[in-house]
């Protein structure tokens, strides 16, 4: 592939060791090219204006900031960035705020790095990836036997609705799963919005977490 081509990454961590393994190995990828590093979010925010990378891998655990603020206001400046957490945390409530503030990406940094590599790839197309040892403590989290407030056991989704949701289980953002339904990017957030009221959510991934429980996935949403 054309280095022109490749998916260009910025790093954001703190800790300049694990920051160039991670470059290195991005360097050795045909289809992903390291462009910079940033070591705090005042940084992060200053190289993602420059170089405005592709997919912009993030520590949430920064000296100077909270690193999901930072990767919420990248995506609201530049919403072609994607952003992929990468952390060594296990607090469960950085996964519902990284998926609230519209992370692509939420791995953990004892995961391989093959799988870290991979969800580069899967942000820049539009979709996204979680450790399979997040979704399952996510999973665990939440209860399926009562219904919450202000929903039904079943989640009560319409056609529309269960339709979205199928594709937020892909792990598709708004943009994508608008375009695959032929409405509008508005018209989804809403219908989004509904599912995540009815099911008792407060982020995609939980919304999903939840509809796994309660058996309302088909075994492939894509």
């Amino acid at each position: 592939m054309d280095s022109d081509e490749a998916i260009t990454v910025l790093v954001v961590d703190g800790h300049q060791t694990f920051a160039e393994l991670l470059g290195h190995a991005l360097a050795g990828q045909p289809d992903l090219r390291w462009v910079g590093h940033a070591r705090t979010g005042a940084e992060a925010l200053s190289l993602a204006a420059e170089l405005r990378p592709d997919v912009i891998v993030l520590d949430p655990e920064l000296s100077d900031a909270d690193g999901i603020a930072i990767a919420e206001l990248i995506r609201v400046r530049q919403p072609d960035s994607r952003v992929v957490i990468l952390t060594a945390s296990e607090e469960q409530s950085l996964v519902r705020r990284a998926t609230t503030a519209g992370a692509a990406g939420f791995l953990s940094k004892n995961g391989a790095l093959g799988d870290v590599l991979n969800a580069l790839r899967t942000a820049h197309r539009g979709s996204m990836t979680v450790s399979t040892d997040i979704l399952a403590r996510l999973l665990r989290s939440t209860t399926p036997a009562t219904a919450p407030r202000g929903g039904v056991a079943n989640g009560g989704l319409t056609v529309r609705e269960n339709e979205v949701l199928q594709l937020m289980a892909a792990g598709l953002d708004a943009r994508t799963v608008a375009r695959r339904l032929g409405i509008s990017v508005h018209t989804c957030r809403g219908y989004q919005k509904a599912v995540l009221a009815k099911l008792g959510a407060h982020s995609q991934l939980e919304a999903v977490a939840i509809a796994t429980r309660r058996g309302l996935l088909r075994p492939d949403p894509r």
